[in-house]
């Protein structure tokens, strides 16, 4: 076997322009697949992460039959007394915060320019509303007996011209299937670096919201978040009722869970298409020394060696350029990585809907993708090789020498 392999590096060195060029198109391949590998597993993860912590929460509490795509605001569809409710959740030792919500559609208006918006009830002291109270870039947070201020993303901010401390109309509809409007006081602007949610999120205090929209005593969800994601089951399990429903992230998430689980199938597809490109030019090589050689591989098969051999010391030279090209694509793939993980790059407002990401990309490359990797790289070097190998081994020697004349 050794002597294989020295004959193999021997005969790669013969053309060590080419040899380096193979290997670096391989190492690129690899490279951009730790790249994109990295890139999806960010994304997703903070998909996931952003849509928890901005929209549905790890579980929400319903009345059963309040349906979400409606944005009911009936008093049959809500939640009566929500903060008790909430109290009584909070209790729970896997629950981190439980806080009453309630949804509308509204519009807000600025001279002749509107956009469509959701205005959320929240209970300004609530630990949940951290991401808004945290992203503030200027004004003052909301507190629950104001009945003048709400609070806006900056991405609407900008889209409108608006400033803290403007007036502007909002319209909203009621629980009676009415329109009513009012003028509010912009009392900050935040960001979640998610310019989708921002620009069609409005918040106000609950007990502005109910008044406005003619609800009462009664909020649209619970809004959960717990310690641990993965004690899910325990807490559905405690809070089942005949009076709610109780919905888990996936419920509210269909299309980032759907995106999630055909990740993997999407990937390895990709993976394939690039790998198979890279890996052409490994091909075009070998099969370029097989004509290269012909005598030589004749005077070998003449003097005894098999053709299994024969085989055998090609698939060395596979496995010396598919570890040239893995080492050089783990250095090169490996810090772009990093440095993308750590600067990101802006994407901008994309406009998607059904999931939430934020204005720029970053990338997490985990151990586990790295050397999956890196040994698909490495088996499908040696699948290609396959071809130029058999080509060598099934020569025959009397052709192989006339031919090399």
């Amino acid at each position: 076997m050794i002597k294989l392999f020295k004959m193999a590096f021997r005969d790669l060195e013969r053309n060590r322009r080419r040899t380096f060029f193979s290997a670096f198109a391989l190492g690129l391949g690899l490279a951009l697949l730790l790249f994109m590998a990295g890139v999806i597993a960010w994304e997703l993860q903070d998909a996931t992460d952003t849509t928890i912590r901005l929209q549905s929460g790890h579980l929400q509490v319903r009345a059963r039959s309040y349906v979400e795509e409606k944005t009911s605001l009936a008093w049959q569809d809500l939640i009566e007394n929500p903060e008790s409710v909430a109290a009584k959740i909070a209790a729970l030792a896997p629950v981190q915060v439980a806080t009453p919500r309630l949804y509308a559609s509204g519009i807000v208006a600025k001279g002749n320019e509107t956009m469509g918006v959701r205005v959320i009830g929240i209970d300004p002291p609530s630990p949940a509303n951290a991401p808004f109270r945290d992203g503030l870039v200027s004004g003052t947070f909301l507190t629950a007996d104001d009945r003048q201020g709400i609070l806006i993303g900056q991405t609407l901010a900008d889209k409108l011209g608006l400033q803290t401390g403007d007036q502007t109309t909002l319209m909203i509809n009621t629980s009676n299937g009415s329109v009513d409007q009012q003028a509010f006081i912009i009392r900050g602007i935040y960001s979640t670096h998610t310019p989708g949610y921002d620009q069609a999120t409005v918040f106000m205090p609950l007990a502005k919201a109910q008044a406005f929209t003619q609800a009462g005593d009664h909020a649209s969800a619970i809004f959960i978040l717990l310690k641990d994601r993965q004690q899910t089951p325990a807490v559905v399990a405690a809070l089942q009722s005949s009076s709610y429903t109780v919905q888990t992230f996936e419920q509210m998430n269909p299309l980032l869970v759907q995106v999630d689980q055909l990740s993997n199938s999407f990937m390895i597809i990709l993976y394939l298409i690039v790998l198979a490109v890279a890996v052409t030019v490994t091909v075009n090589t070998l099969v370029m020394a097989v004509f290269e050689r012909t005598r030589e591989i004749g005077i070998l098969a003449a003097i005894g060696m098999k053709g299994g051999r024969i085989m055998a010391m090609f698939f060395a030279e596979s496995s010396l350029l598919a570890i040239g090209g893995i080492a050089l694509g783990l250095l090169i793939g490996v810090p772009l990585v990093s440095w993308v993980g750590r600067i990101g790059f802006p994407i901008g407002n994309l406009g998607l809907t059904g999931f939430l990401l934020g204005d720029r990309i970053y990338a997490n490359l985990t151990l586990n993708d790295t050397v999956n990797l890196t040994i698909i790289t490495f088996i499908v070097t040696l699948l290609a090789s396959l071809y130029p190998a058999l080509l060598a081994a099934r020569m025959e020697p009397v052709d192989a020498l006339h031919s090399a004349l």
